[in-house]
């Protein structure tokens, strides 16, 4: 039987690497973003969902459970930035910034848990993000140092699962665009970063992973 995998936020520039590598390989995935721009691959379940919306993350987990059963490798790979000083920062902007990059990580795990196969793999996008603290990363430095308290209590937690944090460097994703900072040269593809995901399923590492160059 074929390995099964759900991929949160699979139309970003890491989910969509992730979800093709793992066709590829012969993986079963069910691929749940806002919205697709392309048909389903074989091997591929695509859901349309917000990840911030815990009624849509409730149906986008039953329809997983109706598709394919049990998940294997399980990952969220969603986030979003504006660069945007404090005093001029809109609690709309806050509120949505750290929906996408932590409460969205809270609900998928939560309406997923029951979906998990025993050993299963969480891996959580994070970011380097005390490199971060500069002026208008407020809400995005916040969420991902939330998310990586999240995912160091998961740990211990949830004993029988392994849960990784994935904390890499610049990749170059159209996310880039909206920081305004150039690019490193050294910056990660999307490649990279998915074969590290892979590698450390394999090799079941947990905890805390940077990822760079």
């Amino acid at each position: 039987m074929s390995k099964r995998a759900l991929v949160w936020g699979a139309n970003g520039g890491i989910g969509r690497a992730l979800v093709h590598e793992l066709l590829t390989q012969g993986w079963q995935v069910v691929a749940v973003a806002r919205h697709f721009d392309r048909p389903a691959k074989s091997g591929e379940v695509q859901i349309e969902a917000d990840v911030c919306d815990a009624a849509g993350v409730q149906a986008a987990v039953l329809s997983a459970a109706q598709e394919v059963g049990e998940i294997d490798l399980w990952v969220y790979t969603v986030g979003d930035i504006q660069i945007t000083k404090v005093q001029e920062l809109a609690p709309a902007t806050w509120e949505r910034i750290v929906a996408a990059n932590l409460t969205g990580a809270y609900l998928t795990t939560h309406y997923s848990r029951p979906l998990l196969a025993t050993q299963a793999h969480l891996f959580y996008l994070g970011a380097v993000s005390e490199r971060l603290k500069l002026p208008g990363f407020a809400a995005y430095v916040a969420a991902k140092a939330g998310l990586e308290a999240f995912v160091e209590v998961l740990v211990k937690e949830e004993r029988e699962l392994k849960v990784t944090l994935i904390r890499p460097g610049a990749v170059n994703t159209s996310f880039w665009r909206k920081v305004p900072l150039r690019m490193p040269k050294n910056a990660l593809e999307p490649a990279e970063v998915i074969q590290r995901i892979l590698a450390a399923y394999h090799e079941g590492r947990t905890g805390s992973l940077y990822v760079g160059s």
